[in-house]
């Protein structure tokens, strides 16, 4: 129904299932009903219109639902939420700089969310409730939607720590300058990520300790709950970036210690060749006077000579411990 900003609209049972509207049983439900959610696509005019024109909703809600703006956010209106969370975007050739945001406003019997991009916790969300196993309240049904945009988080967090742990493997056995871009890629994602999260924590605390009245003790555990899981994935995020900083620092020094074991090499063949340069380039000169010029042996002694001379700075530098 996406073609007419209408995602989809599902009406609650209250057991766990739930069956789709159109939009004209949505504009004829009441809260009698059950409890209705309705998932909005915020760029089509329809959805637009509809939310302009027919939600109810002050003019100020509304434009929080359809912000460019999407930084995580907690705020308590009344007796209902305005929310506004970060997704993993699994949508192809996505960036994880391109989190996509889900806004919800939150009733006792209405839950209203946006999006622009598609995300995958809504879609599991969804079939769950198709298939009669999902929330039973709007509480469970905000409860179920941070779980689910929280559990596929860590597991991209799961992708980036093995990912991490591969760089840092490469690192000590190669020095491929493919490898800096892939490190300061892994950083700016950790980085990106931390962002979002840590003011989506505090967006999801602040709902429990917030007084909603349709929100039980119970309800307000388990969003504690998922607050700490996401405590805990800024800690690793924060631990990640500490190690795509040192693995930077490894690789610059690894590579800079290869560079130099290589100029090392090349001043040493530079000192043995030097001396013998010289003296070629001194028996070579276009002049009159060249000793043994017509000797006919005088090649052969020239170069044992400098062979002489290139076996004496060898042992020389062995002795120095410089090779």
């Amino acid at each position: 129904m996406d073609n007419n900003g209408l995602i989809h609209g599902l009406l609650l049972d209250g057991n766990g299932a739930a069956r789709e509207l159109g939009w004209d049983e949505i504009n004829s439900w009441q809260a009698s009903d059950g409890i209705l959610w309705i998932h909005l696509n915020y760029t089509s005019p329809a959805a637009l219109n509809w939310l302009y024109e027919k939600s109810n909703l002050d003019h100020l809600i509304v434009e929080a639902l359809i912000s460019e703006e999407a930084r995580p956010r907690s705020t308590v209106i009344g007796k209902s939420t305005l929310l506004t969370l970060r997704g993993i975007n699994h949508n192809p050739g996505a960036d994880f700089e391109d989190m996509v945001s889900l806004r919800i406003w939150a009733e006792e019997q209405r839950i209203i969310t946006t999006r622009q991009r598609p995300l995958l916790s809504v879609t599991d969300l969804k079939n769950q409730l198709i298939q009669g196993k999902g929330p039973v309240s709007a509480s469970h049904l905000i409860i179920s939607i941070t779980e689910f945009l929280t559990s596929y988080i860590e597991r991209a967090l799961d992708g980036i720590e093995s990912t991490t742990s591969e760089l840092e493997e490469q690192i000590s056995s190669s020095c491929d300058e493919t490898l800096r871009t892939q490190i300061s890629s892994m950083r700016r994602n950790v980085i990106i990520l931390r962002r979002y999260l840590a003011p989506q924590r505090e967006a999801i605390s602040r709902i429990q300790i917030d007084s909603v009245s349709w929100f039980t003790e119970k309800d307000k555990r388990q969003l504690h709950e998922i607050a700490n899981i996401l405590i805990r994935v800024v800690e690793d995020l924060d631990s990640l970036r500490d190690r795509t900083s040192v693995a930077r620092e490894e690789f610059t020094n690894a590579l800079s210690a290869q560079l130099n074991s290589r100029l090392y090499f090349l001043s040493i063949i530079t000192a043995i060749f030097l001396p013998l340069s010289f003296f070629t380039g001194l028996l070579g000169i276009n002049v009159g006077g060249i000793p043994g010029a017509s000797y006919k042996w005088a090649f052969l002694i020239v170069v044992f000579l400098l062979m002489g001379i290139g076996i004496c700075q060898y042992f020389y530098f062995r002795k120095k411990d410089w090779i």
